[in-house]
């Protein structure tokens, strides 16, 4: 029982460490993601509030028509704003400022390989003798 005890002690002393640890800041990047992926967001909310409002525009237009064939007396005009179109979506952010290639080109050689190399030697005899 003793050890279970130790155990539960040392668990959570760890635990509580990691949970106190800090976080290292967001960077520019991740942040413009962030205000990016709000901003979608929302413009997908109003253009789901723009096709409720256009459903609900036809069905009480349907309804105003069955009301007119069957000779009933329809409620008054319709008392709602004119449904607002959100538009196309449009990106709010402006693109950051692209990181330069380095200028060695070190990561990313000029072109493809089009001959062999024209060294034939082995890479034994190139990097000489062991040190």
């Amino acid at each position: 029982m003793r050890y279970f005890t130790l155990a539960a002690v040392a668990a959570a002393s760890l635990a509580s460490g990691v949970a106190l640890a800090k976080l290292p800041p967001i960077s520019d990047e991740a942040k413009a993601k962030v205000a990016e992926t709000a901003s979608k967001a929302a413009w997908t909310d109003k253009v789901g509030l723009y096709q409720l409002c256009q459903s609900m525009d036809h069905v009480a237009s349907a309804y105003r028509a069955s009301a007119a064939a069957a000779g009933k007396a329809a409620s008054g005009a319709d008392p709602s704003p004119p449904c607002a179109d959100p538009g196309p979506y449009a990106t709010q952010i402006t693109p950051a400022a692209s990181k330069p290639l380095e200028a060695s080109g070190a990561h990313s050689p000029p072109g493809m390989a089009v001959s062999p190399p024209s060294n034939k030697a082995t890479s034994a005899e190139m990097t000489g003798p062991r040190k």
